[in-house]
């Protein structure tokens, strides 16, 4: 199975990216996942259902120990891996 993740981190702050941002994108640059693309105000990445998930709770704990107050998530599936 293939997923797809979007998520944001808040609070925001317009003038610099807050550490639990940073720290949630980095999560998610390093994991094994696909399509990764991180942005201002939202990010997204493609992957194995093992290895989003992984990368999903890594990014929560991260966040969260990082100063996040809210951490919105949208998991969804996209497909089937083929053999």
């Amino acid at each position: 199975m293939r997923l797809r993740v979007e998520f944001t981190t808040e609070p925001f702050d317009l003038d610099e990216a807050p550490a639990h941002a940073v720290v949630a994108r980095e999560v998610i640059q390093a994991a094994d996942l696909d399509a990764v693309d991180v942005g201002p105000f939202g990010n997204t990445a493609e992957g194995g259902a093992d290895q989003v998930l992984t990368a999903v709770d890594s990014l929560l704990r991260k966040a969260l120990e990082s100063g996040a107050t809210r951490v919105s998530l949208q998991l969804n599936v996209i497909g089937e891996d083929t053999p």
